[in-house]
Protein backbone atom coordinates (compact mmCIF):
# COMPACT_ATOMS: atom_id res chain seq x y z
CA UNK A 1 0.00 0.00 0.00
CA UNK A 2 1.43 3.36 -1.00
CA UNK A 3 0.27 6.79 0.00
CA UNK A 4 -0.22 9.15 -2.90
CA UNK A 5 0.08 12.94 -2.74
CA UNK A 6 0.03 14.44 0.74
CA UNK A 7 -0.99 17.86 -0.59
CA UNK A 8 -3.52 19.76 1.45
CA UNK A 9 -5.24 21.00 -1.71
CA UNK A 10 -8.97 20.24 -1.64
CA UNK A 11 -8.74 19.29 -5.32
CA UNK A 12 -6.23 16.55 -4.47
CA UNK A 13 -7.01 14.97 -1.12
CA UNK A 14 -4.28 12.45 -0.30
CA UNK A 15 -5.05 8.82 -1.13
CA UNK A 16 -3.95 5.35 -0.14
CA UNK A 17 -3.91 2.51 -2.66
CA UNK A 18 -5.89 -0.46 -1.35
CA UNK A 19 -5.99 -3.38 -3.81
CA UNK A 20 -5.88 -0.97 -6.74
CA UNK A 21 -8.41 1.53 -5.38
CA UNK A 22 -7.16 4.95 -4.30
CA UNK A 23 -9.03 5.55 -1.04
CA UNK A 24 -9.20 9.16 0.20
CA UNK A 25 -7.30 10.01 3.37
CA UNK A 26 -10.16 11.93 4.89
CA UNK A 27 -12.55 12.52 7.77
CA UNK A 28 -16.15 13.82 7.89
CA UNK A 29 -15.15 17.48 8.34
CA UNK A 30 -12.79 17.43 5.35
CA UNK A 31 -15.37 15.58 3.24
CA UNK A 32 -18.01 18.20 4.02
CA UNK A 33 -15.61 21.05 3.29
CA UNK A 34 -14.57 19.44 0.00
CA UNK A 35 -18.19 19.11 -1.11
CA UNK A 36 -18.86 22.71 -0.12
CA UNK A 37 -15.92 23.94 -2.20
CA UNK A 38 -17.05 21.93 -5.22
CA UNK A 39 -20.52 23.44 -5.05
CA UNK A 40 -19.20 26.96 -4.58
CA UNK A 41 -16.78 26.46 -7.48
CA UNK A 42 -19.49 24.98 -9.74
CA UNK A 43 -17.38 21.89 -10.26
CA UNK A 44 -18.82 18.56 -11.36
CA UNK A 45 -17.65 15.62 -9.28
CA UNK A 46 -18.93 12.36 -7.86
CA UNK A 47 -18.24 10.67 -4.53
CA UNK A 48 -17.94 6.92 -3.98
CA UNK A 49 -18.64 5.96 -0.36
CA UNK A 50 -16.78 2.67 -0.21
CA UNK A 51 -16.17 -0.26 2.11
CA UNK A 52 -14.73 -3.74 1.65
CA UNK A 53 -17.56 -4.69 -0.71
CA UNK A 54 -16.75 -1.81 -3.06
CA UNK A 55 -13.03 -2.58 -2.97
CA UNK A 56 -13.68 -6.21 -3.87
CA UNK A 57 -16.04 -5.24 -6.70
CA UNK A 58 -13.25 -3.04 -8.06
CA UNK A 59 -10.68 -5.78 -7.65
CA UNK A 60 -12.77 -8.08 -9.82
CA UNK A 61 -13.91 -5.52 -12.38
CA UNK A 62 -11.58 -3.08 -14.12
CA UNK A 63 -14.47 -0.78 -15.08
CA UNK A 64 -15.56 -0.39 -11.44
CA UNK A 65 -11.95 0.17 -10.41
CA UNK A 66 -11.55 2.91 -12.99
CA UNK A 67 -14.79 4.55 -11.82
CA UNK A 68 -13.54 4.56 -8.23
CA UNK A 69 -10.19 6.02 -9.20
CA UNK A 70 -11.78 8.80 -11.26
CA UNK A 71 -14.07 9.85 -8.40
CA UNK A 72 -13.56 13.18 -6.66
CA UNK A 73 -13.50 11.28 -3.37
CA UNK A 74 -13.48 7.62 -2.39
CA UNK A 75 -14.39 7.80 1.28
CA UNK A 76 -13.69 5.01 3.82
CA UNK A 77 -17.23 3.90 4.60
CA UNK A 78 -16.17 0.88 6.66
CA UNK A 79 -13.86 0.57 9.65
CA UNK A 80 -11.41 -1.86 7.95
CA UNK A 81 -10.46 0.89 5.49
CA UNK A 82 -10.15 3.40 8.34
CA UNK A 83 -7.80 1.02 10.18
CA UNK A 84 -5.66 0.56 7.06
CA UNK A 85 -5.39 4.30 6.53
CA UNK A 86 -4.37 4.82 10.16
CA UNK A 87 -1.82 1.99 10.02
CA UNK A 88 -0.22 3.86 7.11
CA UNK A 89 0.34 6.82 9.43
CA UNK A 90 -2.77 8.89 8.73
CA UNK A 91 -3.88 9.63 12.28
CA UNK A 92 -6.56 12.19 11.44
CA UNK A 93 -8.57 9.75 9.33
CA UNK A 94 -12.01 8.69 10.53
CA UNK A 95 -14.95 6.92 8.98
CA UNK A 96 -16.97 8.83 6.39
CA UNK A 97 -20.15 6.75 6.61
CA UNK A 98 -22.66 7.35 3.82
CA UNK A 99 -25.78 7.80 6.00
CA UNK A 100 -23.94 10.17 8.36
CA UNK A 101 -22.43 12.14 5.47
CA UNK A 102 -25.91 12.60 4.06
CA UNK A 103 -27.19 13.99 7.35
CA UNK A 104 -24.21 16.34 7.70
CA UNK A 105 -24.64 17.73 4.20
CA UNK A 106 -28.39 18.16 4.66
CA UNK A 107 -27.83 20.04 7.91
CA UNK A 108 -25.18 22.29 6.37
CA UNK A 109 -27.35 22.99 3.33
CA UNK A 110 -30.05 24.66 5.41
CA UNK A 111 -27.94 27.80 5.74
CA UNK A 112 -26.38 27.63 2.28
CA UNK A 113 -29.46 26.99 0.16
CA UNK A 114 -28.17 23.87 -1.57
CA UNK A 115 -30.78 21.95 -3.52
CA UNK A 116 -31.00 18.15 -3.25
CA UNK A 117 -32.30 15.51 -5.65
CA UNK A 118 -32.97 11.95 -4.48
CA UNK A 119 -32.44 9.14 -7.01
CA UNK A 120 -33.14 5.53 -6.01
CA UNK A 121 -35.23 3.31 -3.73
CA UNK A 122 -38.98 2.68 -3.96
CA UNK A 123 -41.67 5.32 -4.22
CA UNK A 124 -42.77 4.49 -0.67
CA UNK A 125 -39.23 4.81 0.67
CA UNK A 126 -38.72 8.14 -1.08
CA UNK A 127 -41.96 9.48 0.38
CA UNK A 128 -40.89 8.44 3.89
CA UNK A 129 -37.38 9.79 3.32
CA UNK A 130 -38.61 13.18 2.14
CA UNK A 131 -40.90 13.41 5.15
CA UNK A 132 -38.06 12.56 7.53
CA UNK A 133 -35.70 15.07 5.90
CA UNK A 134 -38.35 17.79 6.17
CA UNK A 135 -38.91 16.93 9.83
CA UNK A 136 -35.23 16.93 10.78
CA UNK A 137 -33.99 19.65 8.43
CA UNK A 138 -36.87 22.03 7.69
CA UNK A 139 -34.54 24.40 5.85
CA UNK A 140 -33.23 21.75 3.44
CA UNK A 141 -34.54 22.06 -0.12
CA UNK A 142 -35.56 18.79 -1.79
CA UNK A 143 -35.69 19.76 -5.45
CA UNK A 144 -37.05 16.42 -6.64
CA UNK A 145 -36.87 12.64 -6.43
CA UNK A 146 -37.17 9.61 -8.68
CA UNK A 147 -37.66 5.91 -8.04
CA UNK A 148 -36.13 4.01 -10.98
CA UNK A 149 -37.68 0.72 -12.10
CA UNK A 150 -35.97 -2.61 -11.43
CA UNK A 151 -34.70 -2.78 -15.01
CA UNK A 152 -32.46 -0.67 -17.23
CA UNK A 153 -34.04 2.60 -18.33
CA UNK A 154 -34.81 3.06 -21.99
CA UNK A 155 -32.96 5.84 -23.80
CA UNK A 156 -36.06 8.04 -23.71
CA UNK A 157 -36.64 7.36 -20.00
CA UNK A 158 -33.03 8.17 -19.23
CA UNK A 159 -33.19 11.40 -21.21
CA UNK A 160 -36.35 12.34 -19.34
CA UNK A 161 -34.81 11.85 -15.90
CA UNK A 162 -31.68 13.76 -16.93
CA UNK A 163 -33.91 16.62 -18.02
CA UNK A 164 -35.85 16.45 -14.76
CA UNK A 165 -32.72 16.54 -12.60
CA UNK A 166 -31.22 19.40 -14.57
CA UNK A 167 -34.53 21.24 -14.51
CA UNK A 168 -34.64 20.96 -10.73
CA UNK A 169 -31.43 23.02 -10.46
CA UNK A 170 -30.12 20.51 -7.92
CA UNK A 171 -26.68 21.11 -6.46
CA UNK A 172 -26.39 17.57 -5.11
CA UNK A 173 -27.82 14.31 -6.44
CA UNK A 174 -28.03 11.59 -3.80
CA UNK A 175 -27.89 8.15 -5.42
CA UNK A 176 -29.42 5.39 -3.31
CA UNK A 177 -28.69 2.27 -5.33
CA UNK A 178 -26.56 -0.73 -4.41
CA UNK A 179 -22.86 -1.08 -5.21
CA UNK A 180 -21.77 -1.26 -8.02
CA UNK A 181 -24.99 0.01 -9.64
CA UNK A 182 -24.70 3.46 -8.11
CA UNK A 183 -21.05 3.83 -9.15
CA UNK A 184 -21.89 2.85 -12.73
CA UNK A 185 -24.84 5.27 -12.76
CA UNK A 186 -22.79 8.19 -11.45
CA UNK A 187 -19.97 7.62 -13.93
CA UNK A 188 -22.40 7.34 -16.83
CA UNK A 189 -24.36 10.46 -15.87
CA UNK A 190 -21.64 12.72 -14.47
CA UNK A 191 -21.15 14.72 -17.68
CA UNK A 192 -24.87 14.79 -18.46
CA UNK A 193 -25.95 16.41 -15.19
CA UNK A 194 -25.45 20.01 -14.11
CA UNK A 195 -25.41 19.27 -10.37
CA UNK A 196 -22.04 19.94 -8.76
CA UNK A 197 -21.90 16.67 -6.85
CA UNK A 198 -23.29 13.15 -7.19
CA UNK A 199 -22.97 11.08 -4.01
CA UNK A 200 -23.67 7.35 -3.86
CA UNK A 201 -24.90 6.44 -0.39
CA UNK A 202 -26.32 2.93 -0.85
CA UNK A 203 -28.74 1.93 1.89
CA UNK A 204 -28.84 5.42 3.46
CA UNK A 205 -32.26 6.06 1.90
CA UNK A 206 -33.69 2.95 3.57
CA UNK A 207 -32.02 3.73 6.89
CA UNK A 208 -33.25 7.31 7.12
CA UNK A 209 -36.71 6.37 5.86
CA UNK A 210 -36.97 3.81 8.67
CA UNK A 211 -37.21 0.85 6.28
CA UNK A 212 -34.05 -0.91 7.50
CA UNK A 213 -32.58 -0.83 11.00
CA UNK A 214 -29.08 0.56 11.42
CA UNK A 215 -26.52 -1.26 13.50
CA UNK A 216 -25.99 0.03 17.06
CA UNK A 217 -23.25 2.65 17.31
CA UNK A 218 -20.90 0.34 19.21
CA UNK A 219 -21.08 -2.19 16.35
CA UNK A 220 -20.43 0.56 13.81
CA UNK A 221 -17.38 1.79 15.74
CA UNK A 222 -15.97 -1.71 16.26
CA UNK A 223 -16.27 -2.76 12.62
CA UNK A 224 -19.11 -5.21 13.26
CA UNK A 225 -21.85 -3.50 11.29
CA UNK A 226 -21.46 -6.18 8.62
CA UNK A 227 -22.48 -8.84 11.16
CA UNK A 228 -25.59 -6.91 12.17
CA UNK A 229 -26.66 -6.50 8.54
CA UNK A 230 -25.89 -10.14 7.77
CA UNK A 231 -28.18 -11.25 10.60
CA UNK A 232 -30.98 -9.03 9.26
CA UNK A 233 -30.58 -9.99 5.58
CA UNK A 234 -28.66 -13.31 5.38
CA UNK A 235 -29.88 -14.40 1.95
CA UNK A 236 -29.01 -11.14 0.25
CA UNK A 237 -25.75 -10.37 2.04
CA UNK A 238 -24.09 -13.71 2.84
CA UNK A 239 -21.88 -13.64 -0.26
CA UNK A 240 -20.92 -10.00 0.27
CA UNK A 241 -19.62 -10.65 3.77
CA UNK A 242 -18.77 -14.35 4.13
CA UNK A 243 -16.93 -14.48 0.80
CA UNK A 244 -15.65 -10.92 0.37
CA UNK A 245 -14.29 -10.34 3.87
CA UNK A 246 -11.89 -13.35 3.98
CA UNK A 247 -10.86 -12.69 0.36
CA UNK A 248 -10.14 -9.05 1.21
CA UNK A 249 -7.84 -10.03 4.09
CA UNK A 250 -6.02 -12.61 1.93
CA UNK A 251 -5.47 -10.13 -0.91
CA UNK A 252 -4.18 -7.49 1.51
CA UNK A 253 -1.59 -9.97 2.78
CA UNK A 254 -0.56 -10.73 -0.80
CA UNK A 255 -0.28 -7.01 -1.59
CA UNK A 256 1.82 -6.45 1.54
CA UNK A 257 4.13 -9.36 0.70
CA UNK A 258 4.67 -8.06 -2.83
CA UNK A 259 5.39 -4.59 -1.49
CA UNK A 260 8.04 -5.99 0.86
CA UNK A 261 9.69 -7.97 -1.96
CA UNK A 262 9.93 -4.80 -4.07
CA UNK A 263 11.62 -2.99 -1.18
CA UNK A 264 14.32 -5.67 -0.75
Amino acid sequence: MTVLSSAESIAEVARLNVLGVDVSVINPALALDTIRRWIEGHERRYVCVTGVHGIMESHRNETIRRIHNQAGLVTPDGMPLVWLLRLAGNRDVSRVYGPDLMLSVLECSQDLGWRHYLYGASTETLFALRSEITRRFPGAVIAGSYSPPFRPLSASEDAEIISAINGSAADIVWVGLSTPKQELWMAEHREKLNAAVLIGVGAAFDFHAGRIRQAPKFMQRSGLEWLFRLILEPRRLYKRYLVNNPAFIFLLLVQKARSRRRQT
